[in-house]
């Protein structure tokens, strides 16, 4: 059963100057590439500060679990450090959630940042610590990301309200207006937490989903996986990132469309967010208003204090 969301904090803009601590909660990664990241947040105006442990490895994971979780904290509790960022996802961050101190967390909120398996992180920081949290590039994807990707990161966590988003790549597959906050991420990790102590809740929700690498029927599974379960009974909304590598993208919205013609919500594809070159970084937790008439959506509260 999930729980309700704790009241909403929101943490520090980032500075120029300050210090994002580099973790590695999920999988290993290329030193280059993390290398290659590194550089442009230092271009951007930030200090880094690397994890104890970062380096490790242990088979697919980024170390013994005890030691990630350790990272977490360690970065968490550290007044020097501003900001958090993951060097990479893969798989791993689910292991590590009984492990942390939520309640050290809700203490120093921080801007908190990436995607793809850590969607596990930043639902469990949503719900058992009420911190906003950043969906967005991580340090290894930086140096692959187009320019938009680098410039959304930096603007956002600099505190600036990020712009409505639309145009001419998104596009409305159920119409309707709805607002509520935004939360998701990716849709296996989300799929992955139900029945767990760590389940979300999407109650009054507008919900950003996507993937990578999955075919159309699993994603057709995890859907229908998800509304048997009754987490989704209380959706406003739905918004549709990237779903690289899962077919095509008349297939995700035709699927997604009869998934949920009935419930009569908006849902709207096309947000440049997720896996891929074009990843623009999303503040999970703040109110938004989802447009499907006009396919947009627009950001209400500012994500840090």
């Amino acid at each position: 059963m999930s729980m309700t969301p704790l009241p909403l904090i929101k943490p520090a803009a980032l500075q120029p100057g300050a210090t994002i601590g580099i973790v590695a909660p999920a999988s290993p990664f290329q030193k280059d590439e993390l290398e290659k990241g590194l550089e442009i947040l230092r271009h951007m105006g930030f200090r880094v500060r690397l994890a104890d442990g970062l380096f490790d490895v242990l088979g697919y994971l980024a170390g013994e679990d005890a030691r990630r979780a350790a990272q977490l904290m360690e970065m968490f509790r550290d007044a020097t450090v501003d900001g958090i960022m993951c060097a990479r996802g893969g798989y791993g961050c689910m292991r590590i959630l009984p492990l942390l101190d939520y309640h050290l967390i809700r203490r120093h909120p921080k801007p908190f940042v990436g995607f793809s398996d850590i969607t596990a992180l930043h639902q469990v920081f949503c719900m058992q610590s009420g911190m906003v949290t950043f969906h967005g590039p991580l340090v290894c994807t930086l140096s692959k990301d187009e320019e938009l990707s680098r410039t959304s990161l930096l603007e956002t966590l600099s505190g600036q309200l990020p712009a409505a988003v639309s145009g001419a790549q998104m596009r409305s597959i159920l119409p309707g207006v709805a607002e509520g906050r935004l939360t998701g991420g990716n849709l296996t990790v989300l799929c992955h937490l139900l029945g767990t102590p760590f389940a979300p809740s999407f109650d009054s929700a507008i919900l950003f989903i996507e993937d990578c690498g999955e075919a159309l029927y699993r994603i057709d599974r995890m859907l229908t996986h998800m509304k048997l379960s009754g987490c989704l009974e209380g959706l406003a909304g739905i918004v549709l990132g990237s779903f690289k590598n899962c077919g095509t993208e008349a297939d995700i919205c035709n699927l997604v469309r009869q998934q949920f013609e009935e419930r009569a919500i908006p849902i709207v594809a096309g947000l440049s967010a997720g896996h891929a070159q074009r990843n623009v970084t999303l503040p999970l937790g703040i109110h938004v208003r989802l447009d499907a008439d006009k396919a947009e959506l627009s950001f209400l509260e500012s994500a840090t204090a």
